[in-house]
This record gives C-alpha cells, sequence and structure tokens, in this order.
C-alpha cells in the first residue's frame, strides 16, 4: 500500500486545495470594503434587493396584512418598545416561524420525532424569553436611573431652568434607556403633547410605579403650586427607600428563585439527555399514547408548579 505522502499526485492535489481554499477567504471574507457605494457613484440609483430580501418583506407584509393591527395574545403591544427593539410583531412572528421549522427539522434529522419536538417547541420559546428578559433588564435599568435623574431634575430647577428645559438637559446627560424615553418626551412635547401626560405614558410603558409617581407629583405642583425641587426630592427619597427594601426582598427570596429554576428545568433537561443518550428508550414517550399521556401531565404539572413558584417568590409590597 503506498503512503499518502509517498504520493506526489495527492500531495499536489492536497497542497492546490488548500491554497485555494486560502485564497477564496482573502478574496471573499478579507477583501477590502473601500470601495465607493452605489450611491455616490449612480445617486438616483437603487440598490437591488436579494432575493431573500424580497421573500422576507413578502411575508412581512402578509403577517402585517393578516394582523391589520390586531393585538397577538402572546405578546403586548408595547413589548418592543419596552425592549428598546426596532422591530414590528411581524418581524417577531416570522423569526419564530423560521426558528420553528428550522430546529425542528434539525432535531427530526438528528434525534427523531421526538426531538423535533421539542426542538421546534424551543425556538419560539427561547425567542419570547429573550423579549421578555430584555425588556426586563431595561426595565430594571430605568427604574435603577431614576433617583439620579430626579436629582438632576431637581438641581436644573433650583438653578433656574424651566422643567422642560430641566428634562431635556437629563435627556441629554443620562444614558440609555433613560436618555431614550426622556428625549421622546422631549419630542412629543415639541409636536404639542402636553408634558404630564407624555411622562405618564412613559411609565405606563415601561411599567414604572415610581415614574408615575413622579409624573403625579409634577401634576400636583402645576395645580397648587409650590417648590418643584423640594418636591421631586421627597419622591426621590420614597423611591430610594422602595428600592432597598426591594433589594432586602430579593435577596431573601434568591434561595426560593434559584429552587424554582432548578425544579422547572431539570425535568426537562432529563428529557432531552435520555433522547440523546438512549433514543430507544425515550422513543416510548413519543410514540405510544401512554407516552404522550405523560408527556401532557408532566407539562400541565410544570406549568402549575411554575406559575405557583412564581407567585410565592414575587412578593407585593
Amino acid at each position: 500500500m503506498i503512503d499518502a505522502m509517498d504520493s506526489p499526485i495527492i500531495l499536489t492535489v492536497g497542497l492546490t486545495a488548500v491554497y485555494a481554499a486560502m485564497a477564496c477567504f482573502v478574496v471573499f471574507v478579507l477583501r477590502s470594503n473601500r470601495g465607493v457605494p452605489l450611491a455616490r457613484r449612480r445617486p438616483l440609483a437603487k440598490d437591488a434587493a436579494s432575493t431573500l430580501t424580497k421573500l422576507t418583506d413578502g411575508a412581512v407584509g402578509a403577517i402585517n396584512k393578516t394582523l391589520h393591527g390586531r393585538q397577538v395574545r402572546f405578546i403586548p403591544v408595547d413589548k418592543f418598545e419596552q425592549a428598546g427593539l426596532k422591530i414590528r410583531a411581524a418581524d417577531f412572528l416570522l423569526m419564530c416561524a423560521a426558528s420553528f421549522f428550522a430546529l425542528g427539522l434539525i432535531g427530526f434529522i438528528f434525534g427523531g420525532l421526538g426531538i423535533a419536538v421539542l426542538a421546534a417547541c424551543a425556538g419560539p420559546t427561547i425567542l419570547l424569553a429573550w423579549l421578555n428578559l430584555t425588556a426586563a433588564r431595561r426595565q430594571s435599568a430605568f427604574a435603577q436611573q431614576l433617583p439620579d435623574t430626579l436629582q438632576m431634575l431637581a438641581g436644573s430647577m433650583r438653578a433656574g431652568h424651566s422643567l422642560l428645559r430641566a428634562v431635556d438637559g437629563a435627556a441629554e446627560e443620562s444614558e440609555a434607556p433613560m436618555g431614550e424615553e426622556l428625549r421622546r418626551v422631549v419630542n412629543e412635547n415639541r409636536i404639542g403633547r402636553e408634558l404630564v401626560e407624555s411622562l405618564t405614558d412613559t411609565a405606563a410603558r415601561m411599567k414604572s410605579q415610581d415614574f408615575l409617581w413622579v409624573a403625579e407629583a409634577i401634576e400636583t405642583q402645576r395645580e397648587v403650586g409650590g417648590n418643584l425641587a423640594e418636591l421631586l426630592d421627597n419622591v426621590n427619597e420614597t423611591i430610594l427607600d422602595r428600592a432597598k427594601l426591594f433589594r432586602q426582598v430579593k435577596a431573601l427570596s434568591a434561595e426560593g428563585r434559584v429552587s424554582a429554576l432548578v425544579l422547572v428545568s431539570l425535568p426537562i433537561f432529563m428529557l432531552i439527555m435520555i433522547s440523546l443518550i438512549n433514543a430507544s428508550y425515550a422513543a416510548v414517550f413519543f410514540t405510544t399514547l401512554p407516552g404522550w399521556g405523560m408527556l401532557a401531565a408532566s407539562a400541565l404539572m410544570l406549568t402549575v408548579g411554575s406559575v405557583w413558584l412564581m407567585r410565592l417568590i414575587k412578593p407585593k409590597y
């Protein structure tokens, strides 16, 4: 038998393939993007959309036409604004559908029907969880920035600025998401909307009870008069006390939250691992009627347990 390294033909073909791959990588991946764009070479010409872009735009348009402004039940209308995402409900639904079919196909190829069902359901579930997590993180950042923002507003009011000018200055000095929301309030006021109405709408959109108190305090000061800077300081002290209490409650409920996460995720993790390690053993759950019944009962009990544990570890104060 001739060794592959002793054959000059095989060695030549291998080196040629390696050099060709390196050349393709340099030409198509590392090529320079310093070319003059089409908008400068031909000002009146438009970039031709690819076939994938046309198909995506057509699918999004069809979904929008089907929705007709109706609310998707499992996606709140302001969820994308809470998360700070510049996408529409139709785009998100298209992403969920694409992940459903793509992961389902991959799961069917590598693990059969049972893994295909789990993988297909995991795609939209992960996207929804990511959307809710992004919105929750943005709301938490908004709440953490509120005390500093109130201090800036009070300082600007003491310096003699008007309320709108103080809000505009706070919007310029604050980072996202507080800066984005305050800039939106200023822009809405410039086109004729009442300032307090915009602040109240921001509080509802960000689900911030503390910011709602700020809007109500400003509205009360407009009606009865008084020192707005001192009123904002008092509201700020109340918000700081609530934040301290919230951190205490979060620390005391940390063990319950971790226990809930482990208890809910462990059965799902074990089912996936058994399906990957011993597919014939796990096939009973997906190929027989008692197996589907046990899966349905498990899903129902996990759902009830998750809701129950969430109620227990999320006290109101």
